[in-house]
């Protein structure tokens, strides 16, 4: 597991399933079926997904669109492949593919992205640095 590894509650595992595995890429590292609970891992990133069914972690309502004010940058080999996928099945495109430069400390990086939305509404934003 990476030394950080958001945990997502959603309203339905197996529809959360189907998105991060079947569309953008994870693998079930482990789960716990009985607890709607599961571990994906994709490249170096990991990604706990659960259902908030007997002990949960909530601050507050869990309502729809879950995860605002976050959004999930993950770093992919090919970005332009998995936006063609996800336009490709419908997907809820939050932000289209664009390449954007920013500003760091000493230097500027460019990076491909878009920003698409998982069933329960969280922001997952794909870049890809450009050499």
């Amino acid at each position: 597991m990476s030394p950080l590894t958001p945990e997502l509650y959603v309203s339905d595992l197996n529809a959360s399933l189907d998105f991060y595995c079947g569309l953008l890429g994870f693998e079930v590292e482990y789960e716990r079926l009985e607890e709607r609970f599961a571990c994906l891992k994709r490249g170096g990133v990991s990604l706990i997904l659960e259902e908030p069914i007997g002990r949960t972690w909530l601050a507050g309502p869990l309502e729809p669109p879950f995860g605002r004010g976050l959004n999930l940058q993950i770093m992919v080999e090919d970005v332009r492949a998995l936006y063609a996928a996800c336009e490709g099945t419908g997907a809820n495109i939050f932000l289209p593919l664009e390449t954007k430069a920013y500003q760091r400390r000493d230097d500027t990086v460019s990076q491909t992205q878009f920003v698409v939305q998982d069933p329960d509404g969280y922001l997952i934003r794909l870049a890809q640095i450009e050499a």
